[in-house]
């Protein structure tokens, strides 16, 4: 009988396209994915080790896996595996392995556990996505330097992949929407010499093989005029820019390319362009030296850019970074009072901009029944659009949006509107 195995996943987009390419090796290599954790014979944990708080969640995890199926062999793997590899499993004896991406770990492994094989996980295919949408990572690695960020240190320098592979990727997936995926998505080819103008060639290619086609993760440095255009041409014109912070000197400190006055005038530029066009962006509160002035200019430009979707997270000290020596350390307790004032004005905004979506007649990809995005949500990550019960699944349809509540939608079907099947977005 073949082994069955089971992947619990933890952290970002970028995890779960690992998880899914491991899991598409075990299905070729003779193995059988379990339904339940409690039926598999190998428990594979992908940990996430950006901030201390997901690094304790995956500690927590691996226990509570161990105490439920103590029979399985467990295996840890991802981010925390890579960058702890020999104090991890020295931590953690209820593993039976520790192994980095693709490459086995030589510690930590019990007697008699098999070992691990080497594979590029990168490059490794997919089945098809069980999801109307999936995520296709189109690189690995960083070669930016930002004070706060480990990823370099164990993710290693950016490698883009071949164009020809990733297309093969999308074919395989057969998703109506690909969500594009990488830590620095807009110096996609930058590693073999094209950079940016790379990037504008592989979502022109792409959005001729799906329906919809999403980026996360732009460096707002890179966002210029070409890769706008063809965002914008591909009739899902949402911009999910990693600014972090908007006060000049702090973002030096960062060491980061930017400030609120310039993302402003790109924001603006876009909306011009794109009247429609939706916008996400993430920001590190209490980084070393951030003063009360410096929080004030990013509530100033939370209130003038009215984002559709912010994320705000409290500096966490990294080892190996350039900030974890910085001096002008901000109490706890301050940090999350500035957290809490910037959540609350943006969770006002995100709920205005819900609601000027009433009454509008919409696009929608049906995720599950019941469940649907527009294209101003991303999946997994922004509010969802609820919809009738009825409407199939896995397909377009149009809608209209009857009420708001928070980040959600609810809406109705349109009475004499037909589904569509694999129709280009209009």
């Amino acid at each position: 009988m073949a082994q069955r195995f089971f992947i619990e996943t933890l952290g970002c987009p970028k995890n779960q396209v690992d998880s899914d390419k491991l899991a598409g090796k075990m299905l070729a290599d003779g193995m059988q994915a379990a339904d339940d954790m409690g039926q598999a014979d190998v428990v594979v944990v992908n940990t996430c080790a950006f901030i201390e708080e997901a690094r304790q969640e995956s500690i927590d995890t691996v226990l509570a896996i161990s105490d439920e199926n103590p029979n399985a062999e467990l295996v840890v793997t991802g981010c925390m595996a890579e960058r702890y590899g020999t104090e991890l499993a020295e931590a953690l004896p209820e593993a039976d392995q520790v192994a980095g991406f693709g490459v086995p770990v030589s510690i930590g492994i019990k007697p008699g556990a098999p070992a691990l094989p080497t594979f590029d996980l990168l490059n490794l295919p997919r089945p098809a996505s069980d999801r109307p949408w999936a995520y296709v990572k189109i690189a690995e690695g960083c070669d930016r330097a930002c004070g706060f960020c480990a990823i370099p240190t164990f993710r290693g320098p950016q490698r883009s992949r071949s164009i020809e592979s990733i297309l093969t990727e999308v074919d395989e997936l057969q998703a109506k929407e690909i969500v594009l995926v990488a830590q620095d998505l807009a110096s996609y080819g930058r590693d073999q010499g094209q950079g940016t103008k790379d990037l504008v060639k592989l979502v022109e290619q792409v959005a001729e093989r799906t329906d919809w086609i999403r980026l996360l993760y732009l460096y707002p440095s890179e966002l210029n005029d070409a890769l706008i255009d063809a965002i914008c041409a591909t009739q899902v014109p949402y911009f999910d820019l990693s600014l972090q912070h908007v006060s000049p000197p702090l973002m030096r400190r960062m060491r980061r390319w930017g400030d609120g006055q310039r993302f402003l005038e790109r924001i603006a530029a876009i909306r011009t362009r794109e009247p429609s066009a939706a916008f996400r962006s993430n920001f590190i509160v209490g980084y070393p030296g951030e003063t009360e002035e410096d929080h004030d200019q990013l509530i100033d430009f939370v209130q003038q850019a009215e984002l559709d979707w912010c994320g705000f997270f409290s500096y966490s000290s990294e080892e190996g970074t350039y900030a974890v020596d910085l001096d002008g350390e901000v109490d706890s307790h301050l940090m999350h009072e500035r957290l809490a004032e910037l959540r609350e004005i943006q969770d006002g905004i995100t709920a205005n901009k819900r609601d000027e979506m009433i009454g509008q007649t919409v696009k929608v990809l049906v995720d599950e029944p019941g469940i649907a995005r527009s294209t101003r949500e991303a999946p997994e990550i922004d509010g969802i659009v609820a919809v009738p019960i009825d409407l199939p699944a896995g397909e377009f349809t149009t809608v209209t949006i009857a009420g708001a509540l928070g980040p959600d939608l609810m809406a109705e079907g349109v009475e004499g509107t037909e589904v569509f099947e694999g129709e280009p977005s209009s």
